[in-house]
């Protein structure tokens, strides 16, 4: 994001996402990443890793998790 830009959103707004996979859910911002200009919202655009066992007696498993979207996906609401 370029400098002296100024995000209009705060953690704990009420956002609908406008665009991409999750379009007109709604969420509340739980963290905003302002190097970047993106957002995590709650209960939105989650993400599987798939976790490779370390050793031979560990189980492997697939972790869900939410990622960051851009804030010109999101609209205040």
């Amino acid at each position: 994001m370029p400098k002296g830009k100024k995000l209009q959103i705060k953690i704990g707004d009420n956002v609908k996402i406008i665009s991409g996979f999750d379009k007109n859910k709604t969420g509340e911002i739980t963290k905003i990443y302002r190097n970047t200009g993106k957002i995590l919202v709650k209960g939105i655009n989650f993400k599987f890793k798939h976790v490779k066992p370390n050793t031979e007696s560990d189980v492997g498993e697939i972790k869900q998790f939410e990622a960051p979207i851009h804030h010109s996906n999101v609209k205040l609401i």
